[in-house]
């Protein structure tokens, strides 16, 4: 069995209001033991979002750019705790987004497969056997054995989604589709991520791309400023949401967004 739930669920950032404290605020700030001029402020990304997503359910989420569609994904894959409410997991997640997020530049490629498939719960004798297909899959000869620091960003992409698929996941994470290389490498991954989906128990996938959603979700969830606004079947939520987008309430968001089939 698979399954994520999430029970009134807030996520909230503490952030700087500037990038940069001046070092003048720094030292007032050390010397008097009060606030300089760069206070943090709090940005609520999520709030009170409850949802159950269960065995063999296939999820899409839409919403406008900065709707929290992305954050809630990483949610689900525990790279954000929450910062109120709870998230429940049963079975074992991959999550196919930030492909290149945490390599070691100083490590070489098979370091980085070693690094990136401990951390997707793989063990030293679960990931030997498959370190050679990983590497193939690639398609980066040589620089397997060099830093990746000195790959080009479509070597680093390859490798990481080389890595990422595989294992086979109970629980598939998908944000948007993204490019792997020249068109037949594209193709020989398209083909992996199919097979992906076929195995994987739940799938839950962002994309703007409203006929892939169409296609492949049978239950919509529609995020609008860090809330859920509708979640449903697929054909219904996809129609309410293109209709919204493609309205003058939106104030001009959806001129991209096409008619739902």
């Amino acid at each position: 069995m698979a399954s994520l739930t999430l029970e009134n669920v807030d996520l909230t950032f503490r952030v700087r209001r500037n990038r940069r404290t001046p070092l003048k605020d720094v030292v007032v700030q050390r010397l008097t033991g009060r606030g300089g001029q760069n206070p943090l402020m709090e940005v609520h990304s999520l709030r009170n979002i409850s949802a159950h997503f269960e065995d063999g359910a296939r999820i899409g989420i839409v919403g406008h750019n900065g709707a929290g569609k992305s954050t809630l994904l990483k949610m689900l894959a525990g790279v954000y705790p929450p910062s109120a409410g709870v998230r429940t997991v049963e079975g074992r997640i991959s999550g196919l987004f930030d492909l290149t997020l945490g390599f070691e530049p100083h490590g070489t490629g098979r370091d980085n497969i070693r690094y990136r498939g401990y951390l997707l719960g793989e063990t030293p004798q679960s990931l030997k056997p498959k370190m050679e297909s990983i590497v193939d899959f690639a398609e980066i000869g040589d620089f397997i054995d060099t830093p990746v620091r000195y790959y080009s960003s479509g070597m680093l992409v390859r490798l990481g989604f080389s890595i990422a698929t595989a294992i086979d996941p109970e629980i598939l994470l998908m944000d948007e589709c993204f490019s792997a290389g020249d068109r037949a490498f594209q193709r020989k991954a398209a083909d992996r991520l199919n097979e992906m989906m076929k195995k994987a128990r739940l799938i839950v996938m962002v994309s703007h791309d409203i006929g892939l959603l169409q296609r492949l979700s049978d239950r919509v969830l529609w995020l609008d400023h860090g809330r859920i606004r509708r979640d449903g079947p697929a054909k219904d939520v996809i129609a309410e949401y293109v209709d919204f987008m493609n309205s003058p309430a939106s104030g001009g968001a959806g001129a991209a967004v096409g008619k739902a089939a």
